[in-house]
């Protein structure tokens, strides 16, 4: 199995699981946060959405310097629009890893803020740290919030509380 079969399984599988939690993301109050450090419900649900736009990133570029304007993506007001921007980056980081050599793994991707290099590592490993594990975490936060405003929280690897 090539490195990018692998991604590609992974994907389809962790993709599926955001969805599910995305899905249940309410707009009633996209404002809400648990904790006054903590980011909005609306911009850890479209975090979540666009950061498979990172893979696609990854294998398409060597570098990410946000001091040369990095752009998150805009506002999203609507499940609708959040599942929408979900699909978009999906399908880039599908196209993108589709497409990929084992060899395009190894090469070399710096995140850096101007002169300051936060890292360098080999994309592969930037797609499984700053990717995968990233969006990972950031549904787990997401499940949280969810509890707290008292909205079913999905089965991601197995039932939850919720669903049995």
């Amino acid at each position: 199995m090539s490195l990018s079969q692998s991604y590609l399984a992974e994907l389809e599988h962790e993709y599926a699981s955001s969805k599910r939690i995305l899905e249940r993301v309410p707009f009633n109050d996209p404002a809400y946060k648990p904790h006054e450090k903590s980011m909005s419900m609306e911009r850890l649900a479209r975090h979540v959405a666009e950061l498979w736009g990172w893979a696609a990133m990854t294998i398409n570029t060597d570098l990410l310097d946000f001091a040369a304007g990095y752009v998150p993506t805009p506002e999203v007001h609507s499940t609708e629009e959040l599942l929408a921007l979900h699909d978009n980056m999906y399908q880039k980081a599908k196209a993108a890893l589709s497409g990929a050599s084992d060899e395009e793994f190894g090469k070399m991707w710096t995140l850096r803020n101007g002169e300051h290099v936060i890292f360098t590592l080999p994309k592969g490993v930037v797609l499984r740290n700053m990717v995968f594990n990233h969006i990972i975490h950031h549904r787990g936060q997401l499940s949280v919030y969810l509890r707290l405003k008292d909205v079913a929280v999905p089965g991601l690897y197995g039932p939850s509380a919720d669903e049995k």
